[in-house]
């Protein structure tokens, strides 16, 4: 455990950055952590993390968590309770009164034109970068399976004093965003794994990780045994109208579960969007890859082998559907562009 301890805590790459994060703190303070989107475990137990180094070495007079969406996830939100942590949204935080900004697992340019004039100084993240910006201290380790890792090695080269609090949403972070080692991950996440893992209140865990489905989602399950397409190993299901992403994912992972199912697309409508959830083995379809192809020209695309997520705006999906968006339009859709068809071949057999 020493060695893992010393190993993770010596990169030089990592005490540098320490001794440049440290020294940007002042007497008195201010810190406002942003998250991009819905704050996930990861995300989270980061923004502790900084905070805990900042804290301990210069006490802060005001620091903030900040998201630019509410949590979705039921986990994740009794994680968030447990943590003892408040998050507020970007919308009712005036950026201007906190002399430091940083970003953790996310980057400026997520953030499109929401910070305003705000330019953080500290970006942290394991995201590959796809476009230029700057911040005084910018650490971004693609590699990383988590950033729970690194905020790992930031702690330990900080000598910093980890509460058992900290170390739990440490190893959940890194569990959560690495899918239990089922994504990519470096020696590093291991080797922080197993740190943490010995330290944390992993019956906590547990529990929440128990607790994964409201009692308001089971309408959907039954809705999707009525209304799902099977072809062979592939099951597709529209839900219609949902209360969030989530309600898609809950499903999607339930039929990943079924034997012979190895490949699961569950779409729903959420408010302004239909958001489209894959599930693969990891194996035998690549599920970010076959997001993209099938439908990355009618919005947002992207994901893991085994994980992906379509974000399609309602009025886009209106246009493409001639403003039909029954069960069968939907499904048809769904179908046809999955079978990599031409927008043009689906709207002349939608007529024949």
């Amino acid at each position: 455990m020493k060695r893992i301890q010393s190993l993770l805590g010596r990169k030089e790459e990592t005490v540098l950055n320490v001794f440049k994060l440290k020294s940007m703190v002042r007497d008195k303070d201010t810190l406002a952590i942003l998250m991009y989107g819905s704050p996930d475990p990861d995300a989270v137990a980061s923004a502790m993390a900084l905070r805990e180094i900042l804290n301990q070495t210069n006490p802060l007079a005001k620091c903030v968590f900040v998201a630019t969406e509410p949590v979705i996830r039921h986990q994740n939100d009794e994680f968030i309770r447990e943590m003892k942590v408040e998050i507020q949204m970007l919308d009712k935080v005036d950026l201007k009164e906190y002399r430091l900004i940083a970003i953790v697992d996310g980057q400026p340019t997520f953030f499109g034109d929401k910070l305003g004039e705000a330019n953080p100084q500290i970006v942290l993240d394991h995201h590959p970068c796809k476009t230029v910006w700057h911040a005084s201290l910018a650490d971004v380790r693609p590699g990383y399976g988590a950033l729970s890792t690194i905020m790992t090695e930031y702690l330990l080269a900080a000598r910093a004093r980890i509460s058992k609090r900290l170390y739990t949403a440490l190893l959940y972070g890194i569990r959560s965003d690495t899918v239990n080692f089922e994504r990519n991950v470096s020696l590093e996440d291991i080797g922080a794994y197993y740190l943490v893992f010995s330290r944390a209140n992993r019956e906590l865990i547990r529990r929440i990780e128990l607790n994964q489905i409201p009692e308001k989602f089971l309408r959907h399950f039954d809705y999707a045994c009525q209304h799902k397409r099977r072809y062979r190993d592939r099951v597709i299901i529209f839900l219609g109208m949902v209360e969030s992403p989530d309600a898609c994912v809950q499903v999607a992972d339930f039929f990943l579960r079924v034997i012979n199912i190895f490949y699961v697309i569950i779409a729903g409508i959420v408010k302004d969007r239909m958001v489209i959830i894959f599930r693969g083995d990891g194996y035998r379809q690549d599920c970010g890859a076959i997001a993209r192809k099938s439908f990355g020209m009618f919005g947002a695309a992207g994901g893991h082998r085994s994980a992906a997520r379509v974000e399609i705006p309602l009025e886009t999906l209106k246009t493409v559907l001639d403003n039909d968006l029954s069960q069968e339009a939907v499904d048809r859709f769904l179908v046809q562009r999955l079978r990599r068809k031409k927008p043009e071949a689906v709207k002349a057999n939608d007529k024949g």
